[in-house]
């Protein structure tokens, strides 16, 4: 699966570390209501050209998902600095699916 590693230069690799590195932070750096969406983006960082095959749970039980994420935060992170700002859906709007 990562046979396009072998043939790299030490500055292709360089490049793609990152490129990854940039991904990751991305992703880790998010906050307030982006913290619940769904990150194609750092998916599109691998080599490969695949469509995921995502499962959306029905409502009640997404929601109870989307309590049970931010319970977690508390325990994970109870130092966070509150986001209290209502959601803005012409801010997010280059996500795709709502993931908690």
């Amino acid at each position: 699966m990562d046979d396009d590693l072998e043939g790299m230069t030490r500055e292709q690799l360089v490049a793609e570390v990152v490129k990854l590195r940039t991904a990751v932070r991305t992703h880790r750096d998010s906050s307030g209501h982006d913290l619940c969406w769904h990150h194609p983006d750092l998916w599109q960082t691998l080599p490969e050209r695949v469509e995921p095959d995502i499962a959306v749970p029905p409502w009640p039980r997404f929601l109870r998902g989307c309590v049970a994420y931010r319970q977690s935060l508390d325990e994970q992170a109870p130092g966070a600095r509150s986001h209290d700002a209502e959601y803005d859906a012409g801010h997010d709007e280059g996500h795709d699916v709502g993931a908690g």
